[in-house]
């Protein structure tokens, strides 16, 4: 059976506070949402981007706990449709996700685009193998320039997922993409600044003169 992230999220709890709020009948029906339980291109590109996401997880007390995940653009990789995987890269050795999804392997995945103002959310069962479960997909996984210490593979089974709209999302810019968006500034500033370096050695000698 496909599923759509509103076939998920809409709890019994969830619409009686829709109905309280008088927006329950913007929810009622939402089939055509069901479509959303595979990748599209839209999708994989948008995923291959991020250098970072959050995921939420729930420990057998009832807490929810949520993760924040980095690594280099595109750490997260889209394997086919419906799976998603990455690397765990070490971090302060708590393990509180890691034990959340030994008990529950349900997870909750945000992923952000802060200067085009997007966010996708993902449901998916989470699984996590050891690197030598799976060598072909380790090196699949893995980066070469990243040096920091991996200790696990979390390979995940899309449930549903859905895009949220852009309202109250601040746009946020990267070192990287700051740099980038400044570069032609910086080229045009030298330019600028050999021009004027050779008009004045110009109007030195014109000065000897």
């Amino acid at each position: 059976m496909a599923y759509g992230f509103m076939d998920i999220a809409l709890t019994p709890s969830v619409r009686a506070a829709q109905a309280e709020m008088g927006a329950d009948h913007l929810w009622s029906d939402f089939s055509g949402h069901r479509e959303f339980d595979r990748f599209t291109d839209n999708e994989k590109h948008f995923i291959a981007l991020r250098d970072t996401f959050y995921i939420a997880s729930v420990s057998e007390t009832g807490w929810p706990y949520v993760q924040h995940r980095g690594g280099p653009p595109g750490f997260l990789k889209v394997l086919d449709d419906q799976t998603l995987a990455f690397l765990d890269y070490r971090g302060n050795r708590q393990y509180i996700s890691t034990g959340n999804f030994k008990e529950n392997d349900r997870a909750c995945l945000i992923l952000m685009d802060y200067p085009s103002r997007a966010r996708l959310k993902i449901y998916a069962h989470v699984e996590k193998l050891s690197l030598d479960a799976d060598p072909a997909l380790t090196e699949t996984l893995k980066d070469q320039n990243y040096k920091a210490k991996s200790e696990r593979i979390f390979r995940l089974r899309l449930k549903a997922f859905d895009w949220n709209c852009a309202q109250h999302i601040t746009r946020r810019f990267t070192e990287t993409e700051i740099k980038t968006a400044v570069q032609p500034l910086r080229e045009r500033l030298d330019q600028l600044e050999r021009e004027n370096a050779f008009l004045r050695e110009r109007l030195s000698l014109k000065g000897g003169d």
